[in-house]
């Protein structure tokens, strides 16, 4: 329950069960000699990211020793406020499952109004369900949406998507008469023009690219979309990291027609790989909307003109539509969704944006620190990137252990995903990184480098 602070009245009456005559007397047991006689010293006010490092570093002197995380790849440390945890708790939202009755859910039915809405925004495009399970299923969905849309069967997914996200497409699809076929990246880490453009026949139901690729790079997608639709097929973006949207043009302006994506980062920490939430949105079509995974909630008005929420689209196949129904589906990330939201409207558009400016900066200057070290190159030198770029290191991972002796994880170690990017690391900054933590960073890799 919420903390209810006592009214005077009532602590009067406190004090009268018990006999005293104020709250000062509560304390009268305390000796003299070790009250407090004077204002705390304290510092000047913080503001709540530096408070929170500043707390942590306390608590870490328990610990012993204090971990600077510079991984990502598609779960990425950004600042949550504790204001979102609180907002959780609210009890209708924390017990909530789904909103069947309108007339006694219409707050929980606004705020998945708002979280569509806040997602059409982010993607560019007009048509947002009310989330999925996270950016991996939503791709799947999107490769399936696809084809129930142009009733084919084929599926091109460039190896810029991230490998989970590639494994589940081929899991979804694996049922169905699909073939997925996988494509190369092009030697700036991204979306290979021409190798996909030579595969694009009449069979082609969509294309599925990474917005920005899983290594980092952001291309431009208007090219690659123009010669999709010339074909036939529909192209579908995936996105990781949400704040890259924040000065990236949105894939839908540059031509996508659907695009998944992974919420995790505007609501909740990054913890042990999840929850996640998947974000889906698409172009204003009929034919879309009757093939939009999941559910979608709407605005209305009642019989008096007032306005009110209902859910406009519910596809699973509990509500009886068996094999008409549009995705497996059943439920989607309601309280992550949520988390997403509060955090999305706390930030606001400027807020949004300055987040980003501070990844992209201090991105950049540790880039630039770390390609000075002897041995250390980049792996995409030509390419453009957000807050996320690949590094070439002389036996990554030996120098990625003694980093994490020194308190650094230095990053994704790419073997684990395609063998031949052995010595490859993936290091994503945000801002939660202080100058002191990537000057550490150098620091630390220089010496494990000259060992």
């Amino acid at each position: 329950m919420r903390y209810l602070p006592h009214t005077p009245e009532e602590v009067s009456e406190m004090l009268r069960v018990i006999g005293l005559p104020n709250v000062d007397a509560l304390f009268e047991t305390i000796p003299p000699e070790a009250r407090q006689k004077k204002d705390l010293d304290l510092p000047p006010a913080l503001s709540e990211p530096a408070l929170m490092r500043h707390l942590d570093a306390l608590a870490e002197k328990n610990r012993g020793a204090k971990m600077t995380s510079f991984l990502g790849c598609g779960i990425y440390h950004h600042h949550i406020p504790p204001a979102v945890d609180q907002l959780l708790l609210r009890s209708e939202f924390y017990t909530a499952y789904t909103p069947y009755q309108p007339e006694v859910a219409q707050g929980t039915l606004l705020a998945i109004w708002q979280f569509q809405t806040l997602v059409s925004e982010l993607y560019g495009l007009p048509l947002a369900n009310a989330s999925l399970y996270d950016g991996a299923s939503a791709a799947a969905e999107g490769a399936l949406m696809a084809r129930r849309v142009t009733k084919r069967n084929r599926i091109i997914v460039s190896e810029c998507v991230h490998p989970e996200y590639q494994r589940t497409i081929a899991s979804y699809l694996s049922t169905t008469p699909s073939d997925v076929v996988t494509v190369p990246r092009s030697p700036s880490g991204s979306h290979d023009l021409e190798r996909i453009s030579a595969l694009l026949e009449g069979d082609v139901a969509c294309v599925v690219v990474g917005y920005p690729s899983y290594l980092g790079p952001l291309s431009d997608l208007r090219a690659l979309a123009a010669r999709v639709h010339e074909a036939g097929a529909l192209l579908v973006a995936t996105v990781p990291e949400p704040y890259a949207l924040a000065l990236a043009e949105s894939p839908g302006a540059l031509g996508a027609d659907i695009v998944a994506g992974e919420g995790q980062a505007l609501a909740v920490p990054a913890q042990y790989g999840g929850p996640g939430v998947g974000l889906f949105a698409c172009r204003d079509d009929r034919t879309f909307l009757q093939q939009l995974p999941g559910r979608v909630c709407g605005e209305t008005v009642d019989q008096d003109g007032k306005r009110g929420y209902v859910l406009t689209l519910s596809t699973r196949e509990q509500h009886i539509r068996r094999e008409r129904a549009t995705s497996n589906i059943c439920t989607n990330q309601g309280l992550v969704a949520l988390a997403f939201t509060i955090r999305c409207s706390l930030l606001g558009k400027s807020g949004f944006q300055a987040v980003a400016r501070q990844c992209l900066a201090k991105a950049h200057y540790l880039k630039d620190a770390l390609v000075k070290l002897p041995g250390v190159e980049l792996a995409f030198p030509e390419a453009t990137f957000f807050n996320e770029f690949c590094v070439k290191v002389p036996r990554a991972k030996e120098r990625a252990a003694a980093l994490e002796a020194k308190g650094f994880l230095a990053g994704v170690e790419l073997s684990r995903y395609e063998p031949a990017l052995e010595n490859h690391l993936l290091i994503a900054v945000t801002e939660m990184h202080t100058r002191e933590d990537l000057d550490g960073f150098v620091e630390a890799l220089a010496e494990a480098l000259s060992a």
